[in-house]
């Protein structure tokens, strides 16, 4: 584990390091310099002796996103004294508290469009990502962004925050939906460590109709019409994949009482008791059962659906739906 994390944990230390040091030579030194500079010595001569990411009493991997977050981390979540659960019990319920506060509102018309979203964490924070934007002085259209950052835990949540202050800077300035995409690509691939990646769906939906989509990997977009549900192909990677990366959009019209509906693999991936996936077909006929609903009637339905399927099999996964109708008034 040592050799994996070095790279990104050790200029980390060694900047801490050099902090410290600085304020050591202060008279007299802050009381608490002298304490972390030695937590930032031993984590260094873990990861020397190749020990780093163990932890001290179980021996066992301590979790990568707590190391992500705190590189001086030398207990898993197991082995925490009373006093630090304490404190990271404050910290998931202060990070709960902030994701909730960027999520849209849940139900909105805009544009001639009904949407409607259900956004579930199977903890207390997810790495699942969506947002609603609407451009200043422009009723005619917004914007959607939906998808899963790598990851899950805490770790997770900061890059869907990150993902999130990405978007909502550009989104109204950037017209075409690709070239939103591939700024966001470069930014975020640019500003995380190489491991995390994300997939999403960005489309701008138009008051006639037409909806613009660019979809960076993510689960496709299926849409419910008069002669059945069908999906909508991706067009490129997902963000962070490579830094220079090149997106395409396409372009559905959807009528009056069709739906667009967009999920997290938390909904197709989720599986019962016999360890059977629920699936994209299963997903399908239940929309195909449910043509001109709400976007609230769709997610219920869907949900419920998921529910009968699992029974008492406990979901591993975040799960977020999001259903855009055409009004037909």
């Amino acid at each position: 584990m040592a050799s994996v994390n070095d790279a990104l944990i050790r200029p980390q230390l060694e900047a801490r390091r050099l902090r410290l040091q600085a304020a050591v030579s202060l008279q007299p030194p802050p009381p608490e310099v002298a304490r972390l500079l030695g937590e930032v010595d031993a984590a260094l001569a873990r990861l020397d002796g190749g020990s780093f990411g163990l932890c001290e009493t179980c021996h066992d991997p301590i979790e990568p996103e707590r190391l992500l977050a705190d590189p001086l981390a030398s207990f898993c979540l197991d082995h925490l004294d009373a006093d630090e659960q304490r404190a990271l019990e404050r910290d998931l319920e202060l990070a709960r508290r902030v994701q909730r506060g960027l999520l849209p509102e849940p139900d909105q018309q805009l544009a001639g469009w009904q949407v409607h979203y259900r956004y579930e964490p199977a903890g207390l924070v997810s790495g699942d990502y969506c947002d609603i934007v609407r451009p200043v002085g422009r009723a005619d259209s917004f914007v959607v962004l939906f998808g899963d950052v790598s990851g899950k835990g805490v770790a997770a949540a900061m890059l869907m925050s990150h993902l999130h202050a990405i978007f909502r800077s550009a989104a109204a300035a950037v017209e075409p939906v690709n070239l939103l995409v591939e700024h966001a690509n470069r930014v975020f691939r640019e500003s995380v460590l190489s491991p995390y990646y994300a997939t999403l769906v960005c489309g701008r939906a138009h008051n006639d109709g037409r909806v613009e989509l660019c979809n960076a990997g993510h689960c496709l977009p299926l849409i419910v019409g008069a002669s059945g549900v069908s999906a909508v192909a991706p067009t490129g990677l997902p963000v962070g994949t490579f830094l220079s990366c090149c997106y395409t959009s396409s372009a559905v019209v959807l009528a009056p009482g069709d739906a667009l509906v967009l999920y997290t693999d938390g909904l197709t991936e989720a599986r019962d008791a016999h360890d059977e996936e629920y699936g994209v077909e299963r997903l399908t006929e239940v929309l195909r059962g449910h043509r001109g609903a709400s976007p609230a009637a769709f997610a219920d339905a869907c949900l419920h659906d998921l529910a009968a399927f699992a029974g008492s099999t406990r979901r591993s996964d975040d799960l977020t739906l999001m259903v855009l109708a055409r009004s037909s008034s």
